[in-house]
């Protein structure tokens, strides 16, 4: 059974079709790259099934649970965890309170307990403070050490990056759904991370669905393509299947002109 499914899902905004009987599954432990022009519904996708938006019809399965119309954070707490494609941090929390705020889905005591400090309190809030260390930690020296005190604002683009990915790795979920992580990086930035990708399912377990512009991230990284136009599946397979397949060609080329309709 996949962890995660689509069965006939349908999202339009007005007369536009975002999203058009989308049928899309993903086994545990797998990497799936979702493609397609701009304007193809990836992001769309991304929103419905974290619960951004309503889906008009279909089904959103987790682990085999309907999940349809649930709340991002009932979403969140049931173990799908997303980034977006404009970095989204709390700029004058610190690196390590952006990463502790991941763990706020998970935690049980509450504002009773908070104000007064209760020793329940304070014990989950170590255990929130090492898991956010951890998780930290993954990313080398980037965001560890000095940097655990640094207001988000003041870092590099990419490891704001790197910090939103740990904040969602953060609410421990069994789906990362990665919106263009490596948007925005310089070549060697963006190697990095898509060798982090890899190690983020290798290392830590995680099922990944990314979406991805550069298609050497896409070849690198990804178990299957699923590629989108207008909403709609049009491919899917092994990179080398859909870098070939002539429907994707035409999606991002456009479709030739028709010559004997033209005479």
């Amino acid at each position: 059974m996949p962890l995660l499914e689509t069965r006939g899902l349908n999202k339009t905004f007005g007369g536009v079709h975002a999203i058009q009987d989308l049928d899309f599954e993903i086994e545990e432990g797998e990497i799936v790259s979702v493609i397609g022009p701009n304007g193809a519904g990836k992001t769309s996708f991304f929103n419905v099934i974290s619960g951004i938006f309503e889906p008009d019809a279909g089904q959103i399965l987790f682990d085999g649970l309907d999940i349809s119309g649930h709340t991002p954070s009932q979403i969140t707490k049931a173990g799908i965890a997303r980034t977006f494609q404009n970095v989204r941090l709390f700029p004058n929390l610190t690196v390590l309170e952006n990463a502790m705020v991941g763990q706020h889905c998970r935690t049980s005591s509450g504002i009773f307990a908070a104000v007064l400090r209760t020793p329940k309190f304070r014990r989950e809030e170590m255990m929130i403070e090492k898991k956010a260390k951890d998780v930290l930690g993954f990313f080398g020296t980037r965001l560890v050490g000095y940097r655990f005190d640094q207001p988000a604002f003041v870092l590099s683009y990419a490891n704001r990056r790197r910090l939103e990915i740990a904040r969602a790795m953060a609410t421990e979920p069994r789906v990362l759904l990665l919106d263009e992580p490596t948007a925005g990086m310089n070549p060697r930035e963006t190697i990095e991370l898509t060798e982090l990708i890899g190690k983020l399912r290798d290392e830590r377990g995680f099922t990944i669905v990314v979406i991805e512009h550069d298609m050497k991230v896409v070849q690198g990284v990804s178990d299957r393509v699923v590629v989108l136009d207008h909403g709609v599946k049009i491919a899917e397979g092994s990179y080398q299947e859909v870098s070939t397949n002539e429907d994707v060609i035409e999606a991002y080329l456009g479709r030739p002109a028709d010559l004997e309709g033209a005479k």
